[in-house]
């Protein structure tokens, strides 16, 4: 009766640890008490309850050779993804050609043209009010000046924006 670990067991097998784990969970080999294996026993359970694949065979009765039955199968998935892909990217093209999808590009130039126009036409308030601030000696009209400016910056870049 040679006592050894599940990781000891899965070498003598010559499987991995997961697979000996997944033998113990779908009570294929039972574990002692203390979880180790007895692997006389659990060799004997293994044979038992392991069911092997026979090969499929072809019309003939001759077993199939594996690379057909596999690659025929991963061609058939690939050929899937393909044409699922294919479609996806002809949406992508149409819906540019009725100019419902812009490129991200076209919306970076877009979107700096217009953060730039915004960001002139705040630095220009300085310039344009500079005369009439210095003239002023109101608080409260400086104030109103200043408002009125920044508003109607603030209000043309959200015109611009929204037209």
């Amino acid at each position: 009766m040679p006592v050894m670990s599940q990781r000891a067991y899965a070498r003598h097998r010559g499987v991995s640890a997961s697979t000996v784990q997944k033998a113990i969970v779908s009570g294929r080999i039972h574990t002692l008490p203390n979880g180790q294996i007895d692997s006389e026993i659990a060799d004997a359970e293994w044979a038992r309850n392991t069911q092997t694949q026979a090969p499929p065979v072809d019309r003939r009765g001759q077993p199939e050779e594996d690379g057909e039955v596999f690659g025929a199968s991963q061609y058939t998935k690939a050929r899937a993804v393909r044409e699922h892909y294919q479609a996806r990217l002809a949406k992508i093209d149409y819906e540019e050609r009725i100019a419902k999808l812009v490129s991200g590009e076209q919306v970076q130039v877009a979107a700096f043209n217009k953060f730039r126009q915004f960001r002139d036409a705040m630095i220009n308030i300085p310039d344009r009010l500079a005369a009439m601030l210095a003239a002023e000696t109101v608080e409260a009209t400086v104030h109103a000046l200043l408002t009125t400016e920044i508003r109607k910056a603030l209000n043309d870049f959200a015109d611009e924006s929204n037209g």
